[in-house]
């Protein structure tokens, strides 16, 4: 089983929430934010406060350690444990990166400096990623006899498509920040060190939005992967018809013929 103390999770992750609807996440667990236990606990333990706090919309993912967004997963914790731990560590991983990988919240990740191995799988979970222009992304599992084994094999080709998704983790190449807005990996890029700024505007941009109407914008083009095109379209007039039942396109509708500011949810 893996145990980690409140301790250990808040000395590995930090948090805070900015105008009553923002969580920002900070690791800060050296020397490279590697994620074991401490991390995943740490996250999780922030993401049950959003819940507790009930008006989370927008959870900000970023590092408060120079030169690094997460490095990858904890090799040394995986190197000394038995099978049934290490089972136990791969389970509470892909659970936390699923938690943010939900529409719950709308999730963005701001990576500065390196995002390799579980680093890139926790970028790739948020549903956003905004990148300083020296960041540089990767999967090189391959040179350690592994897989990426935390969503990465899934995660990566629905983001840029087979062809370069099998070029990066084959080759265990880092993508330089560029390269990786130019093939969709990097959704916003700016200026060394300033990712976790602009993350952060992103996330009370989005604030003013509808969270029932991204919420389902998520959940549409996420089911869009695993529908025939004509069952998505009956999906997406479906999810269109909850945000008239439950008034947000009344709200927003009505407040452009009004000129005013929307009153979403």
């Amino acid at each position: 089983m893996v145990d980690v103390t409140a301790e250990e999770a808040a000395d590995a992750v930090g948090w805070e929430i900015a105008d009553d609807q923002v969580m920002v996440l900070d690791l800060k667990r050296g020397p490279a934010n590697a994620l074991g236990p401490s991390i995943c606990a740490g996250i999780g333990a922030a993401l049950d406060e959003a819940e507790r706090h009930g008006r989370i919309k927008v959870v900000v993912v970023s590092s408060s350690l120079p030169g690094v967004f997460a490095a990858g997963a904890d090799i040394k914790h995986m190197n000394g444990i038995d099978s049934e731990s290490f089972t136990a560590y791969g389970d509470m991983l892909r659970g936390v990166l699923d938690r943010l990988a939900s529409d719950r919240w709308i999730t963005v990740a701001a990576v500065d400096g390196l995002a390799l191995g579980g680093g890139l799988e926790l970028a790739l979970a948020c549903h956003m990623r905004v990148a300083g222009r020296e960041a540089r992304l990767g999967l090189p599992e391959v040179k350690l006899g592994l897989i990426p084994g935390a969503g990465g094999t899934q995660r990566l080709p629905r983001v840029v498509g087979r062809g370069r998704a099998l070029d990066i983790m084959l080759t265990a190449r880092q993508v330089p920040a560029d390269e990786a807005q130019t093939m969709g990996l990097v959704d916003r890029l700016v200026d060394p060190g300033a990712a976790k700024d602009a993350a952060v505007r992103l996330a009370k941009e989005l604030c003013s939005m509808s969270m029932p109407a991204l919420r389902a914008i998520v959940r549409t083009v996420d089911a869009s992967f695993d529908m025939a095109i004509d069952e998505g379209f009956r999906y997406e007039v479906s999810q269109e018809q909850e945000l008239f039942d439950d008034g947000e396109a009344a709200e927003g509708l009505t407040a452009f013929i009004e000129k005013r500011r929307p009153n979403f949810a």
